[in-house]
């Protein structure tokens, strides 16, 4: 029987509390963990290059750089799953459509009120859809 190897996340949010509560709800899933959680995507590349994770998931709202700036020079230099964590990624809305067309896997909209509860409400979706990104094929993006 093959010992399956953890999903491995990397969170990047400039709040502390939705990195511990993301780091909460993955960590409650036994088939995929935290490897680390970075305040801002500058961290977040040195991250990358330690931990080399799985999936990404990627706040657009961020001191020093923004989420989809991120997102779009980490698909040019070393392409890999993300799903974009925001309150701005509703669906429909401009910037989900971006971070799609910029080769986001998916996205989850951050409740605007209660954001412990609801994040902890949403956990199943937030695994499923790092489950779901963990399997995604990207696509090199065109220089």
């Amino acid at each position: 029987m093959a010992v399956h190897k953890k999903i491995r996340v990397l969170c990047v949010d400039d709040s502390a509390l939705v990195r511990s509560l993301m780091t909460e709800i993955i960590n409650a899933h036994p088939d995929m963990e935290v490897v680390a959680t970075a305040p801002d995507p500058l961290i977040a590349r040195e991250l990358i290059k330690q931990h080399n994770p799985d999936v990404l998931t990627l706040d657009v709202e961020m001191p020093r750089m923004d989420g989809l700036d991120f997102l779009e020079r980490l698909m040019r230099l070393r392409p890999m799953p993300v799903v974009m964590v925001s309150s701005l990624t509703e669906r429909n809305s401009e910037v989900t459509i971006r971070a799609l067309e910029l080769g986001a896997v998916d996205f989850v909209t951050k409740p605007k009120l209660g954001l412990r509860d609801g994040l902890l409400d949403y956990g199943d979706m937030i695994a499923d859809k790092i489950r779901a990104a963990s399997h995604a094929r990207l696509r090199p993006r065109p220089a």
